[in-house]
């Protein structure tokens, strides 16, 4: 979430993935070929897999799920593919034992997903997956999740149909970073969490800007200066990568403006000649939860 990488992430209405969990008389973890993804089927290699997999280790190693995935987000676009596909999927699997585990023990076994698509268990998508709305990861070791009590907020958000690797993107970050950048990125965090918490619409907008991680993503994302400066032209609050990118979004007071600011974004693609995939949405409240 533009300052907050790694620490701070938000739940999205749309676009989600649906994720069907059925118990099999054998044990183990069986996974269905995704239709349109080349994803894997080895349940080691698959996030939703190895979600399950850390699941089952604390409840009943000898169970046996199949795992069916319809992907509405598509992976390497930076909406937090890897991250809906984990938390469904844990979901799932708690409400179908009884719901023995916490939020943020499911956030826990989500990670282990997360590990599988980037190499590192991060909490940042899949804690706001899982409680929904605005989450800070105060701590991924021990994990820390607070829940934070946030505004109204309506999202653009543009897919450039381009793929930037998660694993990739986080490859060429700066391991050192200047000591007045670090300052400039804490005071950032702290006013958009203070703006959150005030619905400080204002504070927020000044809060978001992200002094180390977009620098230097943003270089592997076309349109990139042109979509923002477009978008806060037409009224964005801010706004930045989403994930690892290539995706955009902007935060918006309302629905009209998250409209006007999608032409926009949608425009600028248009011109550049690439195709690219708009949504008008906003930020969810509830997490990830059962719907049969």
């Amino acid at each position: 979430m533009v300052c907050g990488f790694d620490v701070l992430g938000f739940a999205l209405a749309a676009p989600y993935d649906l994720v069907t969990l059925t118990r099999t008389p054998a044990p183990g973890i069986v996974i269905d070929p995704t239709p349109g993804y080349n994803l894997p089927t080895d349940p080691t290699l698959n996030v939703a897999g190895a979600a399950l997999h850390a699941l089952l280790q604390e409840a009943h190693p000898s169970l046996g799920f199949r795992i069916t995935l319809d992907k509405r987000i598509k992976p390497g676009s930076g909406i937090g593919s890897s991250a809906a596909s984990a938390a469904g999927v844990v979901v799932a699997a708690n409400a179908l034992l009884g719901y023995p585990f916490s939020k943020a023990d499911l956030v826990r076994f989500a990670m282990q997903g997360e590990a599988v698509a980037s190499g590192t268990p991060h909490a940042d998508n899949v804690a706001p997956c899982i409680y929904g709305g605005v989450a800070l990861v105060r701590s991924a070791h021990p994990l820390d999740i607070v829940p934070l009590a946030a505004p109204e907020l309506h999202v653009a958000l543009v897919h450039p149909q381009i793929e930037v690797r998660t694993a990739d993107a986080r490859a060429m970050l700066r391991q050192q970073v200047a000591l007045k950048t670090a300052v400039q990125q804490w005071g950032n965090v702290a006013g958009l969490v203070a703006g959150l918490l005030q619905a400080d619409y204002g504070l927020i907008a000044r809060s978001l800007h992200d002094a180390i991680v977009e620098p230097v993503r943003s270089m592997l994302i076309p349109g990139f200066d042109a979509v923002k400066t477009r978008s806060l032209a037409a009224g964005a609050l801010g706004g930045g990568i989403s994930g690892s990118g290539p995706s955009l979004f902007m935060l918006c007071k309302d629905a009209a403006t998250a409209q006007a600011v999608v032409a926009e974004m949608a425009d600028v693609y248009l011109k550049l000649g690439l195709d690219a995939h708009t949504y008008c949405t906003h930020i969810q409240p509830a997490g990830a939860w059962v719907v049969a």
